[in-house]
């Protein structure tokens, strides 16, 4: 079906979506969006029908939307209306769609006796409650549904008792709503779902909803939700962000959105809920220091771990490259893992920000985070950086030509894959330059330099050279600036800083500083 859109903003002529069968509106809360949908549903006239677990499960005050021509309600008020005799008085929605499809079961099963009683032939009725039924229990394999004094009831696989609707949890119930509900939809109707993902377990959630769409093959289908991973499950799905909403004109900042190209669909999506810049950084959202640092530091940003380096390189190219439709600045953080400055300089061009110290622990061994917890814990800040800074030279300096040596193999490995990645006639050209590839690279020249190097810091005592290409898991634990500090462990004072900076104050803008400057990232761009 040809789905009209509503009113713009700026006046521009709204586009038809042609043949549209699945629509997903997402968009940040405040934008407009069941605003968005509720004029959807009056562009679509007598063919729309809306359905809502959350508002069929727990009444609402405004049941407008219930009203339209061919819902549920309609359907539960005009069945009362033919059988005045044994009106039923369902409060809610779902005990509606409950009664209409006992009625429904009911009058099929009286037409049938009527016709065998006349000697006429006919199928048994499939209706549509044998269809529910059925779905829903293959959904909940060990729930069963029984049939009884014109009620259903509910009983578990090995137990003997029987009970109603009022037992079943949320979620079993929105599972029985939406399968009777769509069954009952008026033909090619289209059918408006407010957040589908309402009390339904994320493990069923896609699978439930693409075997309702192949239901009715007829129908289109317009989706409202928040959860980006459904909206992203979607395989024949036109998205449309909702930016804004003018209600004096009634009209929409909105956008329909374009192919996400290399982009993945999960990420695009919950990112165009935001009106914030973006900076995506490494690491995952629950364990890593930096999805738990970064957001202390830039509060200005949405900021989204992806896991690996090469997929926040890969996502800020992306995202850059889109950033005439969403219009968001985004940005990206890597750890520096062992990169020569060419490289560096190279990424901070992509807006890709490369921290001045070889990993994210060394970010807390900054002199200015290390003397801001000092002084956060009531310690002589000029004692405790003077302990951990002697430890960690100390470290460094009997770990020297081990340090050089990983240097030296993230170098090879780079350029052997420069050099390998070059056409070459034949394999004899290959092999001819495979047996100069040594002495081109020169790898024991690079690490005999890099030991010198590495030997003037530890001589010199540069503290701020040796956290840039000192890679090593353990110093945080080693240096001890955790004792020096007051705290038993290591994650404890890493729980330090996070609570100092959520707490504000001197000591948060003296630790935010130092990291900022850390990046490189200059005040005005922060």
């Amino acid at each position: 079906m040809d789905i009209q859109l509503p009113p713009r903003i700026d006046g521009g002529e709204p586009p038809v979506l042609k043949g549209a069968r699945q629509i997903t509106i997402i968009g940040a809360n405040g934008s407009g969006k069941s605003r968005f949908c509720s004029q959807l549903v009056k562009s679509c006239g007598d063919k729309a029908y809306r359905i809502s677990a959350l508002r069929a499960l727990f009444p609402m005050d405004d049941e407008r939307q219930a009203k339209l021509p061919g819902s549920i309600a309609d359907m539960f008020d005009r069945i009362n209306a033919s059988t005045p005799q044994v009106t039923n008085t369902a409060s809610t929605e779902f005990d509606k769609l409950t009664y209409v499809m006992l009625t429904d079961e009911f009058r099929d099963l009286m037409n049938y006796k009527a016709h065998l009683l006349m000697g006429e032939e006919m199928p048994f009725p499939k209706t549509k409650l044998d269809t529910t039924v059925r779905m829903w229990q293959e959904v909940f394999p060990k729930n069963k549904v029984l049939r009884e004094n014109g009620k259903l009831l509910f009983t578990t696989e090995g137990q003997s008792d029987k009970y109603s609707s009022l037992r079943l949890s949320d979620g079993e119930k929105a599972v029985l709503y939406y399968i009777g509900a769509v069954l009952y939809a008026m033909p090619d109707a289209v059918i408006v779902v407010d957040d589908p993902e309402t009390f339904i377990h994320r493990s069923i959630m896609q699978t439930l909803w693409n075997v309702i769409e192949e239901m009715r093959p007829d129908c289109s289908f317009i989706y409202n939700t928040h959860n980006v991973e459904f909206a992203s499950s979607r395989v024949d799905n036109q998205c449309v962000w909702v930016k804004n909403f003018d209600p004096e004109h009634v009209a929409w900042d909105y956008e329909v959105m374009p192919s996400s190209q290399s982009l993945d669909d999960a990420i695009y999506f919950e990112l165009l809920g935001s009106r914030k810049p973006v900076l995506f950084i490494e690491g995952d959202e629950t364990h890593s220091i930096d999805s738990k640092l970064y957001p202390l530091i830039f509060p200005d940003y949405t900021v989204k771990p992806l896991g690996s380096c090469n997929r926040v390189i890969e996502t800020v190219r992306s995202f850059g490259n889109l950033r005439t439709f969403h219009q968001l600045d985004s940005y990206g953080i890597v750890d520096r893992d062992r990169r020569s400055e060419e490289e560096v300089e190279y990424l901070r061009k992509k807006n890709i920000f490369v921290p001045d110290v070889a990993e994210i622990e060394n970010m807390l061994l900054i002199e200015g985070v290390v003397r801001s917890m000092a002084r956060w814990r009531k310690r002589n800040a000029d004692e405790v950086f003077g302990k951990v800074r002697r430890s960690v030279m100390n470290q460094f300096s009997r770990e020297i030509k081990s340090q050089a040596l990983m240097h030296t193999r993230h170098r090879v490995k780079h350029d052997v894959e420069l050099r390998i990645d070059m056409k070459f006639r034949n394999i004899g050209a290959l092999e001819d330059h495979m047996v100069d590839l040594v002495n081109e690279i020169n790898p024991r020249g690079y690490y005999e330099d890099l030991c010198r190097l590495f030997h003037r810091y530890a001589v010199d005592g540069d503290y701020r050279a040796v956290l840039r290409v000192f890679n090593q898991k353990t110093m945080l634990s080693e240096c001890n600036v955790a004792g020096l500090c007051g705290y038993a462990r290591k994650e404890d004072y890493v729980k330090g800083v996070l609570t100092v900076l959520k707490a504000g104050g001197k000591e948060a803008r003296e630790i935010r500083d130092a990291i900022k400057a850390c990046l490189a990232v200059p005040d005005g761009d922060a």
